[in-house]
């Protein structure tokens, strides 16, 4: 059975719109959100990126049963592990049973703007696997110290921890990856009806839920849902590496360049008012063996997306 959600573009919507959006999610029935940690939008277009940990304060008073994760943090430049423990433990604890905590290696776009350098992809996996543990290390609430390979944390403990500790749902794409999901991760963290990823996931003995972000854009034609995505999404386009090396949405926009309109017209992104592809997208991911697929809605009409799901998508899986 397949567990539905929708994506809290932070990149997209400012902090009390995605406050909003997550309650309206909520109340049409939406199993769960999840919200992206960005220091910075991928292209100006977009316009926003608001402090993921003060929006998810928001949300936990605005929303009472909906479940709700970060997809994902990067915990290991920007931000140290240590202080992602306190703030996974916070909002674990104001949302009482209901955040799940997703983790990735990050992209240079969000993790280079302390000035660190940014690591080759080896040395990246490196550290998400020790900063997950040092994440678990802090949340059993005791005294503690570490002095590893990349983190040091002295005389350290968090005093404020939830009854139920969240889920780590780790990202992955690639094999090396998906196989480090299932060591340090409750769940498999992915983007669109990819089956490699669920295969070594579960062939290196993971056995937690999988999710999936599809991405979409409803409109009233689908012209106008091709214009809106190919201004204001055309990161999704770019192939490769590329989304993990480049650091300014300048870049970003420098390499959309090479996107055309009909690279986004022959894409798998859903678009207009036809009900079909968008159901043809989830299925895709269901038969990929995903059993949490969430819509990113691309563009400023978020309403009118929840309209269309509510006539159209609700029920049908």
């Amino acid at each position: 059975m397949v567990e539905l959600g929708y994506t809290l573009s932070s990149e997209e919507h400012p902090p009390n719109t995605l406050v909003e959006n997550a309650a309206r999610a909520e109340e049409l029935g939406f199993e769960f959100v999840s919200i992206s940690d960005h220091f910075h939008p991928w292209v100006e277009a977009q316009g926003e990126s608001p402090f993921v940990w003060s929006v998810l304060g928001g949300i936990a008073q605005a929303t009472d049963e909906i479940d709700v994760g970060v997809g994902v943090t990067c915990p290991t430049v920007r931000i140290h592990p240590a202080i992602l423990a306190q703030a996974t433990a916070t909002t674990a604890d104001m949302l009482d049973g209901r955040f799940f905590f997703g983790v990735g290696t990050g992209e240079n776009l969000n993790e280079h703007v302390l000035g660190d350098r940014w690591p080759e992809f080896e040395v990246r996996m490196e550290m998400l696997e020790e900063a997950v543990a040092v994440i678990r290390d802090l949340w059993e609430g005791e005294n503690y110290s570490h002095h590893g390979e990349h983190y040091d944390v002295e005389n350290a403990k968090i005093y404020t921890l939830p009854e139920e500790l969240p889920p780590i749902v780790a990202s992955a794409f690639g094999p090396k990856s998906a196989r480090a999901a299932a060591d340090i991760g409750d769940g498999l963290w992915c983007v669109g009806p990819q089956e490699e990823p669920i295969e070594n996931y579960a062939e290196a003995g993971g056995d937690g839920p999988t999710y999936t972000q599809i991405d979409v854009c409803y409109a009233e034609s689908e012209e106008e849902a091709l214009d809106t995505v190919y201004e204001q999404w055309p990161n999704g386009e770019i192939a490769g590496e590329l989304s993990q090396v480049l650091p300014t949405p300048a870049h970003f926009e420098q390499a959309a360049e090479m996107v055309t309109r009909e690279d986004v017209a022959e894409s798998a992104t859903p678009l207009g008012p036809d009900p079909q592809p968008f159901i043809d997208s989830v299925q895709a991911c269901i038969d990929a063996g995903y059993d949490h697929v969430y819509f990113h809605q691309i563009g400023d009409d978020q309403e009118g997306f929840f309209e269309f799901y509510e006539e159209n998508l609700e029920g049908e899986f």
